[in-house]
């Protein structure tokens, strides 16, 4: 596939479901994590704007930084900590309507008012997170959680 994006407007489903399979492509064939946590990035900034998009990394019991779309981001975050620590730690994903009601959040960001966050396992074991962050409070539901569930069980852990 050709590294362009066919953006489509509509509901939030329909921008999904056009985004998957142009996201399949772009992994397709390609084995390096970092270029394809790049590309997913990508991907969802440019289909729907959202204000932060980036995965972080299981290094020596810390989440680091990867590969992200948005405005300059932690670099560090402990397990336990924050919504992207909490999400490593309970192995679970999390919708966040309100991240100012979130216990122990971590403000990269003062902009930032709703968030989403899923974890990447390997073998059962938690290696990376997806973090989006919205500029707008209840921004994501179920919706955003099952098509994103989609979009990280894409992405092969060599």
């Amino acid at each position: 596939m050709a590294e362009d994006l066919l953006i489509v407007k509509g509901s939030k489903e329909e921008q999904y479901a056009n985004l998957l399979p142009q996201i399949e492509s772009l992994l397709f064939g390609e084995n390096d994590l970092v270029a394809n946590l790049a590309n997913v990035a990508a991907a969802l900034k440019e289909q729907f704007d959202f204000f932060w998009v980036g995965f972080y990394l299981v290094k020596n019991d810390e989440l680091v930084l990867g590969p992200f779309q948005g405005p300059v981001a932690c670099t560090r975050i402990k397990k336990g900590r924050g919504v992207c620590g909490t999400s490593w730690n309970l192995g679970e994903s999390l919708i966040v309507p309100d991240v100012e009601q979130f216990p122990g959040h971590i403000a990269c960001s003062s902009l930032s008012k709703s968030e989403i966050v899923l974890p990447l396992k390997k073998n059962g074991q938690v290696v990376g997170i997806l973090d989006v962050d919205s500029e707008k409070l209840n921004h994501f539901d179920e919706t955003d959680e099952y098509y994103l569930q989609l979009i990280v069980n894409l992405i092969k852990f060599d």
